[in-house]
Formats: structure tokens, C-alpha cells, sequence
């Protein structure tokens, strides 16, 4: 069996998934399919384990690694925040480039469990800004302030997202103390751990 720190040794060097080949990739999705043969939470939306401030750090999803495309900017680090009292979830993603311009781009979303390890997930809202502007330090305190209806920043781009298109659902396929291991309805896979 390939362990879990074998995983996050594969997963290092390849930048959340930008920089990896095809014999990589094969590699890496064979080291997560070993371990999730030894998934330690079997029921992980029962699970205390689910809530907190995770930290991407590989995936196939081309929406994710997409961001790194656009001109000028460069990905910066991509978490995925979760908070079970309120079934929410935020994605947030930092893009770096010129100095003083750092930017943000969120998802908000609203989750409901479908089986024990299934979610069903409904995007609700989207935020883009500078960093700075927007008053973005940790990836906590920006969900904290919209979750305690705080942030109502005129400087960044905050819209709803009403499409019937924009919701999917995601298996929790490994979870443990500080690593969560997930596969999405458009057939990516995301290895987080937990900061």
C-alpha cells in the first residue's frame, strides 16, 4: 500500500496538478485510489473531521487550474473552507502577479448531504477583488466576514450565481485528521490537507 505520506510526495512537486505528465498523473491517481482503500472515515459528513480551512494540493479540475491562465496573474494557493453548522462551503483561490495587485477569486456555496459521504453542492455567489482592498488576510477571517454578514465590500465584484448549472455533487472519498481526499461529478479528483 502507498501511504499517505507517499501521496503528498507525489502531489509536491507538481504545482496543484499544473506541472504534472501523463506518468504522473497516472501515479498519483493510482496513490489515491490505494489509499482510499483505507479511508479512515467511512461516514465523513458525520464526521467533526469535514470542518475547517483546507489547503489544495493537487487536482485534475481544469476550472481550478485554468485560473493560472489568465495573463499577467500566476495561481497563488487554493482552499477550500467548510463549515458544517451552516453546510457552506467557500473556495478561494489566490492569483498573484504584478505587486500591490493581488487579486481573489471565491465561490460560495451551500451543501446537503445525500449519503454519508456524498454532497450535494449548489454554488450561490461569486467574489473577485485586490487583496488589499478587500481586506483579505487568511482565508478564516474572509469567511468569517461573510458569514457574520460583515463583508459588504463596495471595492470587489460580489454577484449571485443563479444557474440550475452551477451546483454538482462531491464524494469525501478519504478523511482523516489533516487530509481529505474528494471526487467531483465532473470526474476531478482534489487531495487537500488541513491548515
Amino acid at each position: 500500500m502507498i501511504g499517505k505520506s507517499n501521496l503528498i510526495d507525489i502531489v509536491a512537486g507538481t504545482n496543484r496538478g499544473l506541472l504534472v505528465n501523463a506518468a504522473q498523473q497516472q501515479a498519483i491517481l493510482a496513490a489515491i485510489a490505494n489509499l482510499e482503500d483505507f479511508n479512515p472515515t467511512l461516514r465523513p459528513l458525520a464526521s467533526n473531521l469535514l470542518e475547517g480551512d483546507w489547503r489544495l494540493l493537487y487536482t485534475t479540475s481544469k476550472a481550478l487550474l485554468n485560473i493560472d491562465r489568465l495573463p499577467f496573474f500566476q495561481l497563488g494557493q487554493i482552499y477550500q473552507c467548510i463549515r458544517v453548522e451552516t453546510n457552506s462551503v467557500y473556495n478561494i483561490a489566490e492569483i498573484y502577479g504584478i505587486p500591490a495587485l493581488e487579486g481573489l477569486v471565491s465561490v460560495v456555496a451551500k451543501f446537503t448531504p445525500l449519503s454519508p459521504s456524498r454532497l450535494q453542492v449548489k454554488f450561490q455567489r461569486s467574489i473577485i477583488g485586490l487583496q488589499r482592498l478587500i481586506g483579505y488576510t487568511t482565508p478564516g477571517n474572509f469567511v468569517q466576514e461573510i458569514e457574520s454578514g460583515h463583508f459588504q465590500n463596495k471595492l470587489a465584484f460580489d454577484f449571485p450565481i443563479q444557474s440550475q448549472q452551477q451546483q454538482g455533487w462531491l464524494d469525501i472519498t478519504y478523511l482523516d485528521d489533516d487530509l481529505r481526499i474528494a471526487r467531483g461529478n465532473e470526474g476531478s479528483v482534489f487531495v487537500l490537507s488541513k491548515t
